[in-house]
C-alpha cells in the first residue's frame, strides 16, 4: 500500500498507541475528581497540555481540548461572535476548510453579514480587500494557516497586524500546517487558533484551541466546570494524552522527517511534470506546505484516476476529506481561478512519514500509464 493522504489524516505512530494503551489499562479515573486516580489523570492531561502549548510557543493555560479540528473553528467563530453579538460581521477567506464555510455560512442565516475575501491563483488571500471588508462591525477575521487541498501558507501574521489595529481579533485554522512548518502562535500574534491531533500521527476525535489569555470568548459547550469552563463534558482523557505524545514524537522527528518527506514530494512533482504531458500543477511556486501537490489532468476525471490508482493499492483524493463524498467542484480551486471541468479532473497527494523513494518510483510508474489509458479512452481528451 502506498498512502498518500496525509491531509485527511494520518496512521497513529506506533508510540502513541502505545501511550494510549497504557493509559486505558491503568488509568481511568474522571479528572474532575478530588482523590488521587482522578487527581493522576488530571497530571497526564496536564502533562499533554504542557507538551501542545510547548510546540505552540504559548502558555499551558491558554490551550483548551475540543472533540476535533472542526469543532474547535466552530468554538473559535461562535465564541466570539456570542461575546460581542453587536459585532456582528465576520471575514474569512474564500478557500478555507468547511469547518469554518459553514459556520460563516450559519452566521449568514443568522442575519451576520459574511464577506469572503478573494484569493490570487495561487490561493493567497488579497491584503487590500481584506482591508476594505473591515469595518468597526467586524467580529472576527478568520483565515487559515495553510490550506488543505493546494498547501498555499497564508500571511497570517500580516493579516493580524492589519485587523488588530482596528480592534478586531483574529482566527487562523492550523490543522494542515502544524507538524509540517513552523507553527508559533505568539509570533503570529493571532487570538485563536486551531489544532488537531490526527493530523500529527495522533489519535481521531481530539483537537485544540489556542485562546490567548486576555482575549474574549464565551463557553461553546455548556454544562460543568471542564476545559475551565468554556468546553463542558468529560474530556476524552485517552485522546488527550495521546495528542501529547504525538506532540513529543512530533518534536523528536519533526525537522529531519520534515526534510525527508519535502525532497519526496519535490521528487514526486517534478517526475509527474516531466513524465505526464499536460500535467498542470495547482498552487504556488513556493510559499506553501511542500508535502502537499495537487495536479490536474484536463480532460479527464479525478475520481477515474483514483479509482484507477487505488486498483494499485496508491491511495490520493480530490480534495478535502471533509467534503470527498460531496459531488461539488472543490471550492478552493474554482477561487483560484480554474474553470469547473478542470477543478475536476485535479487529485491531491499529500505525503508523510509513511512513504519512501520507493513509494515515489512506484507512483511515477502508475501513474503515467494510468493517465495515458484514461485518455485514450476520454470523449474529451484530444487523445482520446
Amino acid at each position: 500500500m502506498i498512502y498518500l493522504d496525509h491531509n485527511a489524516t494520518t496512521p497513529v505512530d506506533p508510540a502513541v498507541a502505545d501511550k494510549m494503551a497504557w493509559f486505558l489499562r491503568e488509568h481511568f479515573g474522571n479528572p474532575s475528581s478530588l482523590y488521587p486516580i482522578g487527581r493522576r489523570v488530571k497530571e497526564l492531561m496536564n502533562e499533554a497540555r504542557e507538551r501542545v502549548a510547548g510546540a505552540l510557543g504559548v502558555d499551558r493555560g491558554e490551550i483548551f481540548f475540543t472533540g476535533s479540528g472542526t469543532e474547535a473553528d466552530n468554538f473559535a467563530v461562535f465564541g466570539t461572535f456570542d461575546a460581542a453579538p453587536e459585532r456582528n460581521e465576520f471575514v474569512t477567506s474564500a478557500i478555507e476548510h468547511p469547518a469554518v464555510i459553514e459556520a460563516a455560512k450559519t452566521l449568514e442565516r443568522r442575519g451576520a453579514k459574511v464577506t469572503y475575501v478573494p484569493v490570487d491563483e495561487y490561493g493567497t488571500v488579497s491584503l487590500d480587500h481584506l482591508r476594505s471588508a473591515l469595518t468597526p462591525k467586524t467580529g472576527l477575521v478568520s483565515v487559515m494557516h495553510a490550506n488543505n487541498e493546494i498547501g498555499t501558507i497564508e500571511p497570517v501574521a500580516e493579516i493580524v497586524r492589519i485587523a488588530h489595529e482596528r480592534g478586531i481579533p483574529v482566527h487562523s485554522d492550523a490543522v494542515q500546517s502544524f507538524g509540517k512548518i513552523d507553527v508559533d502562535a505568539r509570533k503570529l500574534g493571532v487570538d485563536f487558533l486551531t489544532v488537531s491531533a490526527h493530523k500529527i500521527y495522533g489519535p481521531k476525535g481530539i483537537g485544540a484551541l489556542y485562546i490567548r489569555r486576555g482575549a474574549t470568548i464565551c463557553p461553546f459547550v455548556h454544562g460543568g466546570r471542564q476545559e475551565r469552563g468554556l468546553r463542558a463534558g468529560t474530556e476524552n482523557t485517552a485522546g488527550i494524552v495521546g495528542f501529547g505524545e504525538a506532540v513529543r514524537v512530533l518534536e523528536e522527528k519533526g525537522r529531519k522527517e520534515r526534510a525527508r518527506i519535502e525532497k519526496l514530494a519535490e521528487a514526486l512533482k517534478r517526475g509527474i511534470e516531466q513524465k505526464i504531458p499536460g500535467a498542470k500543477f495547482n498552487g504556488p511556486p513556493e510559499n506553501r506546505v511542500k508535502s502537499t501537490i495537487n495536479f490536474a489532468f484536463p480532460g479527464l476525471e479525478a475520481e477515474a484516476i483514483l479509482l484507477a490508482l487505488a486498483t494499485k493499492e496508491i491511495y490520493v483524493s480530490t480534495g478535502s476529506a471533509c467534503s470527498e463524498e460531496s459531488e461539488e467542484v472543490s471550492h478552493v480551486l474554482q477561487a483560484i481561478g480554474l474553470r469547473p471541468e478542470i477543478a475536476r479532473s485535479s487529485i491531491r497527494m499529500s505525503l508523510g512519514r509513511s512513504n519512501a523513494e520507493e513509494d515515489i518510483a512506484v507512483v511515477l510508474r502508475e501513474l503515467p500509464a494510468i493517465i495515458a489509458k484514461l485518455r485514450s479512452i476520454s470523449a474529451f481528451h484530444p487523445e482520446g
